[in-house]
């Protein structure tokens, strides 16, 4: 499905494998990707980081592709995605790995980091910034800033099949829509909308009359065809553990993410989350690289391939020999 790459199946725990995508050889380099997307997110920058000398190692998730789809929502949290990426790494050698994740994937890669510090010498996101953990659970806080009026899209996101049984109805107009809507192309009138009381998630967002250059209908179909067979269970599940990755992390209340690390957003990106980038460096004292991208909206590596590929190759460049 990446050109250049190689397919196998991982186990990373009891039960559970991960769809992966290999190419080059060297210092392993694991890029992790988001919601709805899949390991073919990273299609630009693979090549590239191999060329140039890496082991570059693309999963598709849980939940994900080929890799598995537990039907707990609890195999879900971040502790267990988290431990996929260490038994990735452990896969690879057991040799120290650089971890960068693109929105979900960017809690992942902190995490990883946090929990496997012996395993993970550098470290980086797009699109999330690491942030420290907030003093309430999540949700409280996202159900107040909704407002009387509104619910948040990953509260609507809690109650199980529902998200899903609208996405599923089409999922190319699903697809083409929400990457659409927040990415850095789509005009005001365009971008996804708050989701009203009453109203359905599906209804924020709209299907572009063209699809952008970034986004081929090829690119598209790659989309579609995975989501057609999977669902969304899997990547909904994600959300449904926000507050459970909140209570799972009261030991990380203060931590700081010591490794080198990297930061790279566009400035069209809903999930930027301008006061966490404002005080990245209190929790992030080696933070090497923050960039953000002019015009550029949420699907940074797909919108901005060749800048993001000179961002990571800069940030690679600066760390010592593995």
């Amino acid at each position: 499905m990446i050109p250049g790459a190689t397919k196998t199946l991982v186990p990373t725990a009891p039960g559970i494998h991960l769809e992966v995508y290999e190419a080059g050889a060297g210092p392993t380099v694991i890029l992790l990707h988001g919601f709805p997307e899949l390991a073919y997110s990273w299609r630009h920058q693979l090549g590239p980081l191999a060329a140039a000398g890496y082991r570059v190692v693309v999963p598709n998730q849980r939940g994900y592709g080929a890799s598995s789809a537990p039907p707990e929502i609890e195999a879900y949290d971040l502790e267990a995605l988290a431990g996929d990426v260490a038994a990735l790494i452990r896969h690879t050698g057991n040799r120290p790995a650089v971890v960068i994740g693109h929105d979900w994937g960017a809690p992942v890669a902190w995490h990883t980091a946090l929990r496997y510090p012996h395993l993970v010498r550098a470290v980086g996101s797009l699109s999330v910034p690491y942030a420290a953990r907030p003093p309430r659970p999540p949700l409280q806080t996202l159900r107040e800033a909704a407002g009387p009026d509104h619910i948040h899209y990953i509260d609507y996101f809690q109650q199980p099949g529902l998200a899903e049984s609208e996405l599923e109805a089409d999922v190319s107009a699903s697809l083409a829509g929400f990457l659409w809507s927040i990415s850095g192309d789509a005009p005001p009138a365009e971008r996804f909308r708050p989701i009203r009381k009453g109203a359905r998630f599906i209804d924020s967002f709209a299907p572009p009359a063209t699809l952008p250059s970034w986004l081929r209908p090829v690119d598209l179909q790659v989309y579609v065809a995975a989501f057609s067979k999977t669902g969304f269970r899997g990547g909904l599940a994600w959300y449904r553990n926000l507050d459970r990755n909140w209570e799972r992390t009261a030991d990380l209340a203060h931590a700081v993410v010591h490794q080198p690390a990297l930061f790279i957003t566009g400035s069209r990106d809903p999930a930027r989350n301008p006061p966490a980038i404002d005080r990245i460096r209190d929790v992030v004292p080696h933070l090497r690289i923050l960039a953000i991208l002019p015009g550029c909206g949420h699907w940074t590596q797909q919108e901005r391939p060749a800048e993001v590929t000179a961002h990571l190759l800069q940030f690679l460049a600066t760390l010592p020999t593995a």
